[in-house]
């Protein structure tokens, strides 16, 4: 059995890929591992404050993982009204991955060290390109506890891409995967439920948030990514304690959702945990607060209501 045909779902517990792994290695001593990996790790930390992810990564990273940069591979460089992560064209998306041995059926499994909501991104971006991704469970942290081993160094060079096949992609995202500044409003009005996957401070708009403009969307509902997970072991609730967490916000089986954030990155969380709990896909709001924030004749509101 390959390691894609043992890892299924949205998310991999770290027994599962510390077994896939030890496949893919005895596979590769017998040459059977070709340039275009069936399985590729991907360490995607990022850090709000401005810590480095590639510096955590070289102190230490699950073995053999590839660190795929949010700012640079994830994201399309930021201009007028787009936010601070706008989603790049996918074809240079796929061209990113590519040089990180990822083709048309690779297997990425992402992982991060803050409970999966820098990795969702990269999971969300592959899915919706019709790709193979996961989440690992719990990230590192999970890793580390299930008796994994840490490799330590630099990221090596995407020098790869040459050699592999990044396989088609489309002139844009899929229609209906995710909603523009002046579809959010129209979108609630319609019915979607909004949900903000910010803290609950940045939500309400509390004195010392970090974004430049306080308070939230308004009609969207509070909904920070944190709440998906067990507090006391970093990972994700089992379904039915997420689908009673989304229940509580309004989204029922048949909810339209949108998702929104500060830049569309932890947004994505939230459509993951919607995907666990076995409820309809929501779409993303890729500009999120950064972008909806921009322009001073938007509306806002603050506090803990939607408003």
């Amino acid at each position: 059995m390959t390691p894609t045909k043992a890892l299924t779902g949205p998310l991999v517990d770290p027994a599962a890929l510390a077994a896939a792994l030890a496949d893919r290695r005895a596979r590769a001593a017998t040459g059977r591992v070709g340039d275009v990996d069936d399985l590729v790790v991907a360490d995607v930390r990022w850090y709000l404050d401005g810590r480095s992810g590639a510096a955590a990564y070289t102190a230490g990273h699950v073995p053999g993982a590839r660190f795929v940069d949010l700012d640079t591979e994830l994201s399309a460089s930021p201009g007028p009204g787009t936010g601070r992560h706008p989603l790049p064209a996918p074809a240079a998306f796929l061209a990113a991955m590519a040089g990180h041995g990822v083709g048309p059926t690779t297997l990425v499994v992402a992982y991060d060290d803050a409970g999966g909501s820098t990795a969702a991104r990269l999971w969300w971006m592959l899915r919706q390109l019709g790709r193979p991704a996961a989440v690992l469970d719990g990230g590192i942290g999970a890793w580390v506890a299930a008796g994994g081993d840490l490799e330590a160094g630099p990221p090596a060079p995407a020098d790869r891409a040459a050699r592999i096949d990044a396989g088609p992609a489309p002139a844009d995202w899929p229609a209906g995967s995710s909603v523009a500044t002046a579809e959010v409003l129209v979108a609630v009005a319609g019915g979607a439920v909004l949900l903000d996957a910010r803290s609950a401070a940045r939500y309400r708009g509390d004195p010392g948030a970090p974004d430049p403009v306080a308070g939230h969307i308004p009609g969207a509902r509070s909904a920070p990514w944190q709440g998906n997970l067990d507090p006391h072991t970093g990972r994700f609730l089992p379904p039915d304690a997420l689908r009673a967490r989304f229940q509580a916000l309004g989204v029922g089986a048949d909810t339209a959702v949108v998702a929104t954030c500060g830049s569309g990155v932890t947004a994505c969380h939230d459509l993951l945990a919607l995907e666990v709990a076995g409820l309809r896909a929501g779409r993303l709001y890729p500009g999120s607060w950064s972008a909806w924030s921009a322009d001073p004749a938007r509306p806002v509101a603050t506090g803990p209501e939607p408003g």
